[in-house]
């Protein structure tokens, strides 16, 4: 039986355990200095003054980021605090009423694009995919014989990540439920604004006319897998040049698609390092919950990039400011 030899890749331990041993230090500073971007709304005319959303924020992501409930994860707030991180180390009560506030996502959001700002010299090709974290909540329905049925709500994340540093340059959060296809362009669109995309890899999932145009609008080439139905002899001119390589140049072809693999290695990475579920029980703030997720990712990539590739992170050039909703 003929074999093969497995690819080897060589690993950096030197880089590798400089950056896990310094990993908590770094992502404190790197924290500091991604939320020092955020304006803070104008002060209510009545009524009890807003906190500091550069207070709260930090600590929110910092919480995430340790794994641990709001009241155990105060150590750490405080002693950043002290550290001089932030001015004000809010309540962890004020932490999980902030984070149901609808305003916050769009920050999150923002602020997940934001952090992977460091990298964007680094990375050109891309993959997409989606995939779904459990929540404590439940919804229940009667089947047909009338026997009660109930399921876990699952909140989905669909991403756009760099493949050579597997850091998240676009999200957007929806129900579980949510067909992934759809967010494509959006998400191409919104990567494409901060890094030069050269290509872009995804699974069948995406395969449609529309996702193959939005990828090539932004000068990248389409790595989509085409199903055994497709057809290259109509649609636009990129969907019958990418069908022609997959048909004659399959091994070309898979070499780009295959990068898809990297955003798996994420979702994977995100899930063992913070936890596959949230513990936020109203939908906004499981939102907001996931999307911190994401950012704490993002800095921990950049803490492993400057030890293995001698990045100097900035998040914001002199101008640049991440608007807050009132």
């Amino acid at each position: 039986m003929q074999t093969t030899d497995k690819q080897k890749y060589q690993q950096n331990w030197m880089a590798y355990n400089a950056a896990q041993t310094t990993e908590k230090a770094r992502f404190e500073i790197l924290l500091r200095d991604l939320v020092k971007g955020i304006v803070q709304p104008a002060p209510k005319k009545t009524g009890r003054p807003r906190l500091s959303l550069v207070d709260v924020i930090y600590a929110a992501i910092l919480k995430v980021y340790s794994t641990m409930s709001g009241r155990r994860a105060s150590t750490d707030i405080r002693e950043c605090k002290q550290k001089g991180m932030i001015e004000h180390a809010p309540h962890y009560n004020s932490v999980f009423r902030y984070m149901e506030d609808a305003s916050l996502t769009p920050i999150l959001r923002g602020l997940v694009e934001r952090s992977a700002m460091p990298l964007r010299a680094v990375e050109s090709d891309f993959a997409i995919d989606g995939t779904g974290f459990s929540t404590c909540n439940f919804v229940r329905w009667f089947d047909e014989r009338g026997m009660e049925k109930k399921e876990h709500v699952w909140v989905k994340a669909h991403a756009m990540v760099g493949v050579k540093t597997h850091v998240i340059t676009a999200a957007e959060l929806t129900h579980g439920n949510q067909n992934d296809s759809p967010l494509l362009p959006v998400l191409t669109e919104r990567t494409a604004k901060n890094f030069t995309v050269r290509e872009v890899s995804a699974d069948k999932g995406y395969l449609s006319y529309a996702n193959y145009e939005a990828i090539e609008k932004v000068g990248a080439v389409p790595y989509i897998m085409f199903k055994e139905n497709s057809a290259g002899n109509s649609g636009p001119v990129i969907w019958k040049k990418l069908f022609h390589l997959y048909s004659f140049q399959r091994e070309e072809f898979l070499a780009h698609y295959h990068k898809r693999s990297n955003v798996e290695t994420v979702f994977s990475q995100v899930k063992r390092k913070f936890g596959p579920s949230v513990r936020s029980k109203l939908e906004t703030a499981q939102f907001n919950e996931v999307y911190c997720k994401l950012i704490a990712h993002n800095i921990v990539m950049v803490v492993h990039s400057i030890h293995e590739l001698g990045i100097d992170p900035k998040f914001w050039t002199p101008t640049a400011k991440e608007g807050s909703a009132a």
